[in-house]
């Protein structure tokens, strides 16, 4: 098991980095890309490993992708271009691998067995084979197809409108995916809208859907056609160098290319709304994403309430959150975040208990947690549990901790953001 010891800071934090491409965006522009006509062309793919699964996945199902240094090629099949996989489909740690995929396998004629690590088979699976049975698909695993392995028969969709319990975009991705090979039409209300990156994208490769505040729907049978797309870099990883910057005293980074869609905009929400000294630069487009550079300086911060709405927009920075709100002056209370139980880990009670370890006063709720800011972080081990975004979350600690912190299992970070040590350590070496 790897770990890895982070000592506290003598100095700033300062210098310019570029954020690893999109993790949702780089999953999604490999999978369109392979349902539609032709070549597509993807720049600033992330090379993390569960943006790797899905390219593995792919391959097993015999599209042919070329994986050059500075860009992905994926030849295209169209809809109906797949072939039956000669062994089971293995996800590894990708819960939007296995969501996603599952609707595509519910439109082709063939069997198909999806898999994961032992996170994957703990993930909540109900959720996407439930709408996919109504659309006529067959689904066999534990507990009637709600926890992996998953055996999916597909073919002869239905399209359904289909109410949502929960804002998902693995969710409504799945079920569009499927939409794709239904007859009629396919229509996904959600509660609250989740990222939207599915719509943008399926849009680029030439689908037409019809998009409201909370639903969006489409008609079956449309074709893709190749494309070029570039990722931006991802916001949920750059939320923990945002973090660093904002608590880290005298610092002032800069990170190029982030994603700023609307739909995972939540943590730049709550970084102005903490008295944060971030300035949004740049803004710009990259094909239908929204991007931006982002400056951040430290500053004194403030608690805040964060709730409703804004969870789905934010629910993966949650882990950047609460060290951010550790040092703020007052409370921060995060809730209607159930969705946070059934991520890698529980992250509501590992982010509490790690941080618990650490020194910082903080509580869990049954849908969030509370945390006491102005904590002081002392040095300790911590565990990642194999969530990389738990891993980033503890490294941070280790900033501006007053001792050593040890994070053990810090190869789960490379899911998201395989430079992350690498990027701090260039940050502090740029400090006159």
């Amino acid at each position: 098991m790897s770990q890895q010891l982070v000592e506290p800071l003598k100095q700033s934090l300062q210098g310019t980095i570029e954020i690893p491409g999109d993790k949702s965006i780089s999953h999604r522009a490999v999978l369109f890309a392979s349902l539609a006509e032709g070549k597509t062309t993807i720049y600033g793919f992330l090379r993390g490993d569960d943006c790797l699964s899905t390219i593995a996945c792919m391959k097993s199902l015999g599209i042919k992708i070329e994986e050059n240094e500075d860009r992905i090629v994926v030849h295209g099949k169209g809809l109906q271009g797949f072939q039956e996989p000669q062994s089971i489909l293995d996800v590894g740690n990708s819960g939007t691998t296995i969501r996603l995929l599952s609707g595509v396998l519910a439109g082709q004629e063939f069997s198909s067995v999806l898999i994961g690590d032992d996170s994957i088979a703990k993930r909540p699976m109900a959720r996407v084979t439930g709408p996919l049975k109504m659309m006529n698909a067959t689904i066999d695993g534990r507990s009637l197809a709600s926890y992996t392995p998953l055996h999916l028969r597909g073919g002869s969709l239905k399209g359904i409108d289909y109410h949502s319990p929960v804002a998902s975009a693995q969710v409504k991705s799945a079920i569009l995916l499927a939409g794709l090979y239904a007859t009629g039409t396919t229509k996904v209300t959600e509660p609250s809208k989740s990222r939207d990156h599915s719509e943008r994208m399926l849009e680029s490769f030439g689908v037409h859907l019809e998009v409201t505040e909370k639903s969006v729907s489409l008609v079956g049978g449309q074709e893709l056609q190749g494309t070029t797309v570039q990722v931006p870099g991802d916001i949920s990883s750059a939320a923990f160098m945002l973090v660093a910057g904002a608590v880290v005293p005298g610092s002032d980074i800069t990170l190029k290319n982030v994603g700023i869609n609307p739909t995972r905009s939540g943590m730049i929400d709550v970084l102005l709304e903490m008295g944060a000294n971030l300035e949004i630069l740049n803004k710009r487009h990259f094909g239908s994403e929204p991007v931006a550079d982002l400056r951040i300086q430290y500053s004194a911060l403030k608690g805040t309430t964060i709730s409703g709405d804004l969870i789905p927009r934010l629910i993966d920075e949650i882990p950047a959150i609460a060290v951010l709100a550790s040092q703020a002056t007052g409370k921060t209370v995060i809730k209607d975040a159930e969705e946070l139980k059934v991520k890698e880990t529980n992250r509501i009670d590992t982010v509490v208990n790690q941080l618990k370890l650490l020194g910082v006063g903080i509580e869990a709720t049954d849908d969030g947690m509370i945390i006491h800011g102005n904590s002081v972080i002392s040095g300790g081990t911590v565990e990642s549990y194999h969530d990389h975004r738990i891993g980033m979350a503890m490294a941070l600690c280790g900033l501006i901790s007053k001792g050593n912190v040890t994070v053990k299992d810090t190869d789960a970070i490379a899911v998201s953001y395989p430079t992350f040590f690498e990027d701090l350590r260039g940050l502090m070496k740029e400090v006159n």
